[in-house]
């Protein structure tokens, strides 16, 4: 057996991993090139159904990640597969590549979140207010809109060839493009390549992952909508919920209609009611890990302590924020279990209770996006045929049985091109760990949408196929407090992409991560929600599942250093 050491490193806690024979030997390390010119790449391209709109050189500082400078590279700006839709529109795989003048060798597909529709800046970052990234670290990156444009709207969903590219084939396409281009600028294809994203852009990694996973060494998931139709499902079934309990008449500002409306959902279930529940929580759950710190890292021992029905005060008179009633208990309760339809199927994973749940972005998933998103995504990109959704009168078990068919427009079900093959039984993925590819995943513990309890059953299920249990190529690491891809009380700063490819191309296998919460004065931007008894630089090990952080027993509660996950 040999024996490996981390050496400190910035965002990896010294520790000593093992290597058994059964596994891949570690890939080799990517090396660098110096990119020769940038501006002249226009005429020099020469790439299948592309068209190159614009190259430029980008001097060090013009663009920004947090406060940090980004290195000079070259911008190129272009458009994939270009073609009139069977609805009249036009369609493209719009996309832009940055080439860093001094280049690591290294290539990062960034996957983006929500409906795509946007050719974002490609920085490759991730991780709450993020102070490093792909193009920081010196890989070629690329960002892409998925084909299609408007990230508003889901009528792309109505074209056949449209709600594949966002679904998984935008990805399939671009790839082998971007890496000839990656050639022909520096004169060498990438050594190493990695994909990675939060949210929608997690679900493009863990798709890839299962179909195209000789393309890639490294895959960071971020809070993985691998289930994203079940998840929209279970939004819409926990709307007609809370709407039962919603002040009659009340509503909010519709999100993407400055004339429309919205039922105000969040009358069910108030901020101050959300606090109540989540100091509940914290006085049932927050000593599990040895520290009263206002954070619960025993996820799994809280969902077993903790009693929404038992716990939380139960009104015997009027809502005045310091109680709930029997109502909003049985709804609080259905909607953290994943919903189910009116026959009683169950629809999405449970949601873990956590201090989260105070969060704005909870409530801005539960209340507003379940009545302005949710219902337009299943109506026009899941569905088969596509049609209107009301959210507070369409059945569950209806919808659902849309997501699985096909016609002779639709050939592929949104099941099908929206959720990673083989997702149930991931046997699939063992090619890829044979080759020496990894997979590192992380979720906000209090994610709203996307349940975290989902991405920890697919770890299991994935330790369950083959000979080797799925920890030795795949790793997850939850973020207690926070919601969906950052905020809530958390520590959500976080550089996940180093250890990534420290495990890929030196078998370092990371046991633990540091993050850091984002108080006054951060570079990547302040996190308004931090409690103000934290301080502002607090660190904690995010701990690879299943170990959990737990307190040394003396130190700072505000030093990573004096956790230790076990």
């Amino acid at each position: 057996m040999k024996i490996l050491c981390i050496i400190s490193a910035v965002s990896v806690l010294a520790a000593c991993t093992s290597l058994t024979q059964s596994e891949p030997k570690p890939l080799k390390a990517a090396t660098g090139a110096r990119l020769q010119a940038c501006t002249t790449l226009a005429s020099q391209l020469k790439l299948d159904n592309t068209r190159i709109e614009s190259v430029a050189d980008v001097s060090a500082g013009t663009l920004k990640l947090g406060d940090r400078a980004v290195p000079d590279h070259c911008l190129v700006k272009g458009r994939m597969h270009e073609r009139k839709g069977s609805d009249g529109r036009d369609y493209a795989l719009g996309f832009e590549m940055r080439l860093p003048m001094d280049w690591n060798g290294r290539f990062y597909y960034q996957g983006n979140g929500g409906l795509d529709g946007a050719v974002v800046p490609a920085q490759g970052a991730s991780g709450g207010g993020p102070l490093t990234g792909a193009l920081m670290q010196g890989f070629a990156v690329i960002s892409s809109d998925a084909g299609h444009s408007g990230p508003q709207t889901t009528v792309f969903g109505l074209e056949p060839q449209a709600r594949l590219d966002y679904g998984y084939q935008a990805v399939e396409k671009l790839t082998p493009m971007a890496k000839n281009l990656i050639s022909q600028a520096y004169g060498k294809r990438p050594d190493r390549s990695y994909i990675g994203g939060c949210s929608n852009g997690g679900r493009h990694a863990m798709v890839a992952a299962s179909r195209i996973g000789e393309q890639y060494d490294g895959y960071l998931a971020g809070a993985p909508g691998y289930r994203l139709p079940y998840a929209a499902l279970a939004q819409i079934e926990g709307a007609q919920q809370w709407a039962e309990l919603a002040t009659p008449g009340a509503t909010v500002k519709h999100p993407m209609n400055p004339n429309g409306t919205l039922v105000d959902l969040g009358s069910a279930f108030t901020t101050q009611e959300r606090q109540l529940v989540a100091t509940t929580i914290l006085e049932k759950c927050d000593a599990l890990d040895g520290a009263r710190d206002g954070m619960v890292q025993a996820t799994q021992a809280c969902q077993a302590a903790f009693n929404v029905q038992s716990d939380v005060k139960t009104c015997s008179a009027e809502r005045d924020g310091s109680c709930l009633t029997s109502a909003q208990k049985s709804v609080i309760a259905s909607v953290f279990s994943g919903g189910k339809s009116k026959a009683g199927q169950p629809l999405y994973a449970s949601f873990a209770y956590d201090p989260g749940v105070a969060g704005s972005d909870w409530a801005k998933w539960k209340f507003v996006n379940s009545l302005a998103l949710d219902p337009l995504a299943i109506g026009t990109v899941f569905s088969v045929p596509p049609g209107p959704v009301n959210p507070l009168k369409s059945e569950a078990l209806a919808l659902l049985a849309m997501f699985s068919t096909t016609n002779e427009v639709y050939r592929e079900s949104g099941l099908s091109l929206m959720m990673p093959v083989g997702q149930e039984n991931p046997v699939n993925l063992l090619p890829l760990r044979a080759r020496g590819a990894k997979i590192m995943l992380y979720h906000g513990v209090s994610d709203p949408i996307f349940s975290a309890e989902d991405t920890h059953q697919w770890m299991e299920r994935l330790g369950q196929v083959g000979a080797n249990p799925g920890h030795d190529f795949a790793r997850y690491f939850p973020v207690p407090g926070m919601n969906h891809c950052s905020g809530g009380p958390a520590t959500d700063q976080v550089d996940l992409l180093t250890p990534l490819v420290q495990w890929v191309e030196q078998g370092i296998a990371p046991k633990s991560v540091v993050a850091s919460v984002r108080g006054a004065g951060n570079a990547g931007g302040v996190n308004a929600e931090l409690p103000k008894d934290w301080s502002p630089t607090r660190t904690r090990p995010l701990c690879a599942s299943p170990t959990v952080a737990k307190y040394v027993g003396s130190g700072s509660i505000e030093e990573s250093k004096n956790f230790v996950c076990q």
